[in-house]
């Protein structure tokens, strides 16, 4: 057999069982970070396209992805192109580059030098030159062209590019948020606002304030000579305490995780109280055990996931889901 943990993982799901005379009950909030991010950068074009789309008026997200990045009608985009529209939202909305479309790609299985050369001859020649002079730059810096050929390098970049010109609020923001941190962490015990954030140092802590009101907090904070910004924390790879650096991207996802979660956890125990059981959540899923019987439905669940409250003012919420006696993938 293939992939043999690929298999064992996908096969844990089917372990959990509701009890007996109950059901799972499952919901997951529908492009949850996508839509978040969307909302606090003030993308107004994707967030009505979001509603759109959940009013069943308007055309998926991913489609439409790629349709304006690329300047066609979102009606034409094939399934080939979606996947490319997938990975373009779901993989550069943190300030990645191509590196980050390899990992995409990766995790989605597009063979990215077939893709390039799908791609090449629809893609702007003035977007195509920029990022053929960028791949110079980055040759010339000793800098990875992570196995790629030029051309599938070049491509890779192109759509970068492309989505951060169809996405200018969000990609402001990633520099707006890195200056105001910059500025606060130089200026201790001021309060500075970023969008929708507040954002202050004091002593050792610097603290970014979500709609929620609850706090991110990035202790003993730094900028270094070089204008970097560093924190002390838990390095991901080596599990030691140590001084990490971090940049715009890397905060808007930060917050933008823990903007998610905090949508997801408000409405808990409501949906307790209107007898949903929660044995599970799953990044953006939650698993519920309820009695079987037709009182309690996942469209009663996706209701109450998605109902908001005052602090969400604006942003476009979604979810669905199915009901099962065994847990398994939506």
């Amino acid at each position: 057999m293939s992939n043999v943990m690929d298999k064992c993982s996908s096969a844990i799901r089917g372990v959990f069982i509701a009890s007996p005379g109950k059901k799972f009950v499952v919901a997951d909030l529908a492009g949850i970070e996508n839509r978040v991010l969307a909302w606090l950068a003030g993308e107004s074009w994707k967030l009505e396209a979001f509603l759109d789309f959940d009013l069943r008026d308007g055309h998926d997200m991913y489609k439409l992805a790629y349709a304006k990045a690329f300047g066609i009608d979102p009606a034409s985009v094939d399934k080939h192109q979606r996947s490319i529209g997938k990975v373009l939202e779901l993989m550069l909305g943190y300030a990645g580059g191509v590196g980050a479309y390899i990992t995409g790609a990766l995790t989605y299985r597009i063979d990215l030098e077939d893709m390039a050369e799908k791609a090449w001859d629809v893609i702007p020649v003035a977007t195509r030159d920029d990022a053929a002079s960028f791949l110079e730059w980055q040759l010339g810096q000793g800098k990875s062209q992570y196995g790629l050929s030029d051309r599938a390098f070049i491509v890779c970049d192109s759509f970068k590019r492309l989505w951060r010109e169809t996405n200018p609020a969000i990609a402001a923001w990633w520099k707006e948020l890195e200056d105001v941190v910059r500025r606060a962490i130089n200026s201790p015990g001021q309060t500075l606002t970023c969008r929708m954030h507040k954002i202050r140092r004091d002593g050792a802590w610097l603290r970014i304030m979500l709609p929620s009101g609850r706090y991110l907090c990035y202790p003993n904070p730094r900028v270094e000579d070089d204008g970097g910004i560093t924190f002390m924390g838990v390095n991901q790879f080596t599990r030691k305490w140590e001084r990490l650096r971090t940049y715009g991207g890397r905060l808007v996802e930060n917050i933008c995780q823990a903007v998610a979660r905090d949508v997801l956890a408000y409405p808990l125990p409501s949906i307790e109280k209107a007898g949903y059981e929660i044995v599970l959540t799953v990044h953006d899923e939650i698993i519920s055990e309820a009695p079987d019987t037709d009182e309690y439905t996942h469209e009663h669940l996706a209701e109450l996931m998605s109902a908001g409250c005052d602090w969400t003012e604006g942003l476009p919420l979604a979810a669905a889901g199915f009901e099962a006696k065994r847990y398994r993938k939506g």
